[in-house]
């Protein structure tokens, strides 16, 4: 039973494998929480149209549960170009994933899978 971490940010994709869930959420909140550090904050200008950095995801960052689990498990969280982070849940069919309270969008995606 591996639990899988996929980081995209740009062209670069880096995949890791871990034996359970818990190093795996660490190790996505770690390098989520670096990315977010580093967003450029840059707006982008593509012909007719303006892309502000809250609109811009600079990183993915994705959890899969083991295969084994029907349907697969997928969490992960979005890193925008302004430095905020989106937690979500699936695949093809994203769901945000809110936090209560003041919860961040790492511990939601625990609590998230706890429930699962």
């Amino acid at each position: 039973m591996r639990w899988k971490l996929t980081e995209r940010a740009g062209p670069k994709v880096r995949r890791s494998s871990f034996d359970d869930m818990d190093r795996a959420l660490d190790a996505l909140e770690s390098r989520g929480r670096e990315l977010a550090e580093s967003a450029p904050g840059d707006a982008v200008d593509v012909k007719y149209k303006r892309f502000e950095p809250q609109q811009q995801v600079v990183a993915r960052l994705e959890v899969a549960g083991p295969e084994r689990f029907m349907p697969r498990v997928r969490v992960g969280v979005d890193v925008r170009g302004d430095g905020s982070v989106e937690a979500y849940r699936g695949r093809v069919r994203r769901e945000v994933v809110s936090g209560q309270g003041d919860e961040s969008p790492y511990t939601a995606l625990r609590r998230v899978l706890s429930q699962h």
